[in-house]
């Protein structure tokens, strides 16, 4: 009788101490499917002055941003797609309205989970405007670019690896196209021949890293640093680097800002620096 009950509590212990495990193991599982993502900033400022005995000007600007990510996360891969639409106008005084912001850009990621620490990954990046450019340092003012004109592309293939915690790297070949129409002349064109390139190709290896964490319960920074060279020369190589800081003041309100640096000698010996401070609406659609 006594070998009987240290039997049946022997597999009582068993069958619950395996029971235990069994739900560690289910709740420890990954999710896999997709999981998107769709985020809306609405920003609106606007000053006006009557007999303002310091001076001013009327002035208002807006700015709409678009941001989403689809991600479907699957046992040997992951497959992450970010796409990014940004429009802004501003206005001063008696002057025109000028676009502030103008922005199309969407990445798409293909991640083989090969290894514990290093990936192999496809990439392909592609980036334009919405509406119409201008120079206005002319009169009348010169449209310089337009929808597609010009257009940036690039597929790369190579390894992608986490060096620490919130911290993405991927580094491999890739292909860039820069293609233009009707102001071929000044983005895409080979100054080298006599012909009018509207597609210029380059070859040679990319490197990007994105880095995201929370500063505190409400305030998150992203930044991204993206690096393209065609191994011509060292002081050629094409730089893309983009930080965001972002913070929820309530559910809907939220303050941003924004520093972005590029170089790309093939458009601008100097390079580009554009801030945005920003507050306004904030809106998750998914």
């Amino acid at each position: 009788m006594e070998f009987r009950k240290s039997a049946l509590l022997f597999v009582a212990l068993v069958f619950l101490g395996a029971s235990n495990l069994l739900a560690q193991e289910q709740a420890e599982a990954p999710k896999y499917g997709w999981e998107n993502t769709i985020l809306g900033n609405l920003n609106f400022s606007q000053s006006s002055f009557s007999n303002w005995a310091q001076g001013g000007e009327n002035n208002w600007a807006w700015q709409l941003d678009l941001n989403g990510k689809f991600e479907n996360k699957q046992e040997k891969y992951d497959w992450t797609t970010n796409a990014k639409v940004s429009y802004g106008r501003t206005k001063v005084g008696d002057q025109q309205s000028k676009k502030s912001a103008d922005e199309i850009r969407m990445e798409s990621v293909l991640t083989w989970k090969a290894g514990k620490t290093v990936h192999p990954y496809i990439a392909f990046t592609g980036e334009t405007q919405l509406t119409k450019g201008y120079d206005f340092s002319t009169d009348p003012k010169t449209v310089i670019s337009q929808f597609l004109d010009p257009g940036y592309f690039t597929e790369s293939i190579g390894l992608g690896f986490e060096p620490f915690k919130d911290c993405k790297t991927r580094f491999g070949a890739a292909l860039k196209q820069t293609v233009a129409n009707d102001f071929a002349s000044r983005y895409s064109d080979d100054p080298a021949t006599t012909d009018i390139e509207k597609v210029r190709s380059e070859v040679g290896i990319e490197s990007v890293s994105d880095f995201s964490r929370k500063v505190s319960e409400n305030i998150l920074f992203t930044t991204k640093l993206e690096l393209f060279s065609d191994l011509s020369t060292f002081e050629e190589v094409d730089v893309r680097w983009d930080n965001v800081f972002s913070a929820k003041v309530s559910k809907y309100i939220g303050v941003s800002f924004n520093f972005k640096l590029l170089y790309d000698r093939d458009i601008s010996l100097s390079r580009q620096i554009k801030q945005v401070l920003g507050v306004g609406l904030s809106y998750t659609f998914l």
